[in-house]
């Protein structure tokens, strides 16, 4: 593995959690949370950010492993960023699916904040509830500390609007940890004004 990976374990009276990433890999994923659509949706946001993820939870009710996989999913990649020296930061993407249209912007500036507007009008998506889904992104931007913007722009359909979401979200994460080659020397490798993130 690249050194820029790393596993996390979470362990709580209502579930428990591995997530090993590799930010520097190919995309390959094997995910299994016992939620079909979340497995899904995890499974997209490694083949499009080019992380390698693997994730295995178990737990009482699939809020909680909705929340914790997300949590973990976060912590683990923030682990892997370490000081965050080197990279972009910053990493933005639209993003279409059939009539969906999703814009997605990260700032990797250990500042969590997210701004999630999805637009979804069922109840559920698949076997997942709307709201789990809202709760996974605010979830996974606490876990790896970041700002995060998602915002549908166009869509009729739930799954679409969700999922391209998801890719939206897994591009601007590929850039903003995207090592930046123009980052040199003392003064360059951290990406702030500040010199520390």
């Amino acid at each position: 593995m690249s050194e820029r990976s790393s596993t996390v374990t979470r362990s709580t009276r209502e579930t428990r959690v591995k997530v090993s990433v590799n930010l520097d890999g190919e995309g390959r994923s094997s995910v299994k949370t016992g939620v079909r659509f979340l497995d899904h949706m995890l499974v997209s946001l490694s083949t499009h950010s080019l992380i390698d993820l693997r994730v295995q939870a178990t737990g009482d009710l699939q809020h909680h492993v909705v929340e914790d996989v997300a949590l973990t999913t976060g912590e683990a990649v923030d682990r892997a960023l370490g000081r965050r020296m080197g990279i972009k930061r910053f990493g933005f993407s639209i993003v279409p699916m059939d009539e969906a249209l999703v814009l997605s912007a990260v700032d990797l500036v250990r500042r969590p904040f997210a701004s999630i507007s999805l637009e979804l009008k069922r109840v559920t998506v698949e076997d997942a509830p709307k709201e789990d889904l809202e709760h996974f992104f605010q979830s996974l931007t606490v876990g790896i500390g970041s700002t995060v913007h998602v915002k549908v722009l166009e869509g009729r359909n739930d799954h679409h609007k969700f999922e391209a979401a998801v890719k939206a979200f897994s591009l601007a994460m590929r850039e903003a940890i995207s090592p930046d080659p123009r980052r040199r020397g003392e003064w360059g490798r951290m990406p702030s004004s500040k010199g520390v993130i």
